[in-house]
């Protein structure tokens, strides 16, 4: 039986961040419920942000070294935009990778606001 590697989003609003996690599936159950941490889950990365009442800036994002490349990054801030968009708020992307996704994915356009200088 081989072990699948799925990315989870975690979010912590107590935090104002959203964790990139890679699981270990091996069993089907863990990793698909996504209650149960396991030893084998790794941190890949991070997305900070501020929430304010009616935008969410979005400051900055990280993923680690090792995972680079593998576009965990672009996963993560796709799950953000669409979890604040549920919200109805607007985003300000103070982060230059998701400033940079933003002007890739015209769909998330009409969310962002002008970064104030």
């Amino acid at each position: 039986m081989a072990n699948d590697r799925s990315l989870r989003i975690d979010h912590s609003p107590a935090q104002e961040r959203y964790e990139a996690i890679l699981s270990v599936d091996s069993s089907g159950s863990a990793a698909e419920s996504g209650d149960y941490p396991t030893d084998a889950d790794q941190v890949v990365g991070y997305l900070d942000y501020v929430s304010e009442p009616y935008q969410v800036v979005l400051t900055h994002t990280v993923i680690h070294e090792q995972f680079s490349g593998h576009g965990y990054a672009g996963q993560l801030v796709r799950v953000v935009l669409d979890d604040i968009r549920a919200t109805g708020k607007q985003v300000v992307p103070v982060c230059s990778y998701v400033q940079r996704f933003i002007s890739q994915h015209p769909e998330y356009a009409d969310m962002a606001v002008p970064v104030p200088q």
